[in-house]
């Protein structure tokens, strides 16, 4: 494996975990709602747990409520179930065919206990890119022991994947300053 493949291989990495970030961060709630929300919510479709948003239609109905339309007419009181029963903390009511899923509004402790779940989330963001950093860092010493590269080569490789894990931990954190003021905002 040459410097450019450990460099390529750690970036790509990086970027795994920065996806991995946004997609964690995308649950968290913030003060309006937000139909990813109810991702984690599974239902009972003749006999197997699917997602919610592969039995219905997911959509926004003004600022305060989520509107779930099943794409069956038997499915709305077991998607109205599997809702209650999440540990979101939601009450969906039913109106015809659509389920109407109000958001109760923020307390400011609790948007600053979302914050504080933030903050734990880039965090192990940060450490997941410095363990990358650390990995790609043995690789070059090990290419350096083993005579593949001179040690200016093996310099200039670190020093290349440190400017990179910076540049990643200074995009994990500006994520998560986007992400508190999203739930500080009223």
């Amino acid at each position: 494996m040459s410097i450019a493949e450990i460099r390529q291989n750690a970036e790509h990495k990086m970027n795994q975990s920065l996806e991995a970030l946004k997609g964690s961060l995308s649950k968290v709630r913030t003060g309006r709602p937000n139909p990813q929300i109810l991702d984690t919510v599974h239902v009972d479709y003749y006999g197997s747990m699917v997602p919610l948003s592969q039995v219905a239609n997911l959509t926004l109905l003004d600022a305060r409520t989520i509107g779930v339309a099943p794409w069956e007419k038997g499915m709305g009181a077991k998607i109205e179930k599997a809702i209650r029963e999440s540990d979101l903390g939601l009450n969906p009511a039913s109106q015809g065919d659509l389920i109407r899923v109000p958001m109760p509004p923020m307390t400011e402790e609790r948007r600053k206990e979302l914050t504080k779940v933030v903050k734990g989330e880039g965090e192990a963001a940060k450490v997941a890119v410095r363990n990358l950093r650390r990995d790609a860092n043995e690789h070059v010493k090990k290419l350096l022991k083993d005579k593949l590269v001179s040690e200016d080569d093996e310099r200039r490789a670190q020093d290349d994947i440190q400017k990179l894990t910076d540049r990643m931990i200074g995009e994990i954190d500006r994520i998560v300053a986007s992400k508190e003021q999203d739930i500080l905002a009223v």
